[in-house]
């Protein structure tokens, strides 16, 4: 299955999209349900991800504070409902189930493109273009308030993938109704294309596309 052949957001970005949607199931519970999607196309993206992330560089905190930003839930460093380096574990094993007991007919590879350093640097531009507005968004938001959400966009950019950096990037942006301009808009659906995403895993209709100065 190439990957634009998946018309919904993929991956731990896909999976903080459910928390907006779904409240009757646990965390756990909702992972189960995101890796079966599409009789199980899902679960190979999202343990990827996960993956990739437990595997990274990047602190803890930093994990946390990108769930958070993505799912729009006030950051509390001593208030956790759990250590992002567990969570993610839990989701490798739910995926791992997924796809032993009932392998996908087809599954979605990242394209090698992802890792190109120009994409690196393009994503990197559009996150560093937002940070002021991303900034007050997340980190001044007086109920779901999360601290140094653009540096933590950064260094997934930077040290992980930019394709999850900019997916999460999405994600935050729309959580956290950050208007954009029509050229960014313009941008980013460019940018899905080299990802190689279906057009609506950049805008599912929840951008705040605002006609203003490009």
């Amino acid at each position: 299955m190439d990957r634009k052949d998946i018309w919904i957001d993929f991956g731990l970005s896909g999976l903080t999209k459910w928390y907006g949607s779904i409240f009757e199931l646990t965390p756990l519970e909702m992972a189960v349900e995101a890796a079966a999607w599409g009789e199980g196309a899902y679960a190979p993206t999202l343990r990827e991800d996960a993956v990739r992330l437990l595997e990274s560089p990047l602190p803890t905190r930093v994990i946390d504070i990108l769930w958070c930003a993505a799912v729009r839930s006030k950051f509390d460093p001593d208030v956790r409902w759990m250590d992002g380096r567990d969570w993610l574990r839990q989701i490798v094993e739910v995926c791992e189930e997924r796809i032993r007991r009932d392998v996908p007919r087809s599954v979605a590879h990242p394209q090698m493109s992802a890792w190109d350093p120009e994409l690196r640097d393009a994503v990197l531009a559009e996150v560093r273009a937002l940070a002021s507005e991303l900034d007050r968004a997340t980190a001044g938001h007086p109920y779901y308030g999360v601290p140094e959400a653009v540096p933590s966009l950064e260094r997934v950019v930077i040290e992980v993938d930019p394709d999850l950096g900019f997916r999460l990037f999405l994600r935050v942006l729309k959580a956290y109704l950050v208007p954009i301009s029509e050229s960014q808009h313009r941008r980013y659906r460019e940018l899905g294309e080299r990802f190689g995403y279906n057009e609506f895993v950049v805008d599912d209709g929840t951008l705040q596309v605002m006609p203003r100065g490009n």
